[in-house]
């Protein structure tokens, strides 16, 4: 039943990048720093998936290759305090966690809206633990 329900969520995930990968190219404005929500689809093994019908799942814009790709970064509220690929970081009084090991390139047809800009501070935190990974 588990393999029906699998399925079933990857066919939808399917007909949905149809549709993003055919979607004119529009002049989305987006930054380093922004967090947007996107679709991130159905995705194999351990890598992160989206939810709901858009398959959404929140990103940090890592850095921007101009008007249609960009790395981004998934975010998580699901808090791992002792583990050494999460930046912890709190907007608002909540805590959200980027997954440092998840870091991909994406289209900019999979972003949905906006959500806010990350403060510099954290941001320049992120961006030189991903560099000492390397």
């Amino acid at each position: 039943m588990i393999y029906k329900e699998e399925l079933i969520k990857f066919v939808e995930w399917t007909k949905l990048k149809i549709r993003l990968h055919l979607k004119p190219d529009n002049n989305i404005y987006f930054f380093e720093r922004e967090i947007w929500w996107v679709s991130l689809g159905v995705n194999i093994g351990f890598e992160q998936d989206g939810k709901n019908d858009n398959f959404e799942r929140p990103v940090l814009i890592l850095k921007k290759f101009g008007p249609y790709t960009l790395w981004a970064l998934p975010l998580t509220t699901k808090i791992k305090r002792d583990c050494w690929y999460h930046y912890i970081f709190n907007y608002q009084g909540d805590d959200y966690a980027a997954i440092l090991t998840q870091l991909r390139l994406i289209s900019s047809k999979r972003l949905l809206r906006k959500v806010r800009t990350l403060p510099e501070e954290d941001f320049d935190k992120i961006k030189q633990i991903i560099k000492d990974f390397l």
